[in-house]
């Protein structure tokens, strides 16, 4: 997969969880400490900057409230 192609899917990851996150009503930190994670990892996931691992967005989901598949359906 090239770069530029990454970094779209990236983009549209960051995105579904902006999106997800405030539709509940949750912040960046309110996200980050059900998640287990540091707020500055949850914003640069959201912001397309980092390739997150397999368990990094299970905890994302899990912090949400939702299943993974609802959370990487942004096709």
């Amino acid at each position: 997969m090239n770069k530029l192609r990454n970094e779209e899917i990236l983009k549209k990851l960051g995105n579904r969880l902006f999106e997800l996150r405030t539709s509940k009503n949750l912040t960046l930190e309110s996200l980050a400490y059900s998640a287990d994670m540091e707020i500055s990892q949850v914003h640069r996931i959201e912001k397309g900057k980092i390739n997150p691992t397999y368990t990094t967005l299970m905890a994302l989901a899990k912090g949400l409230e939702i299943k993974l598949a609802y959370l990487v359906d942004f096709n």
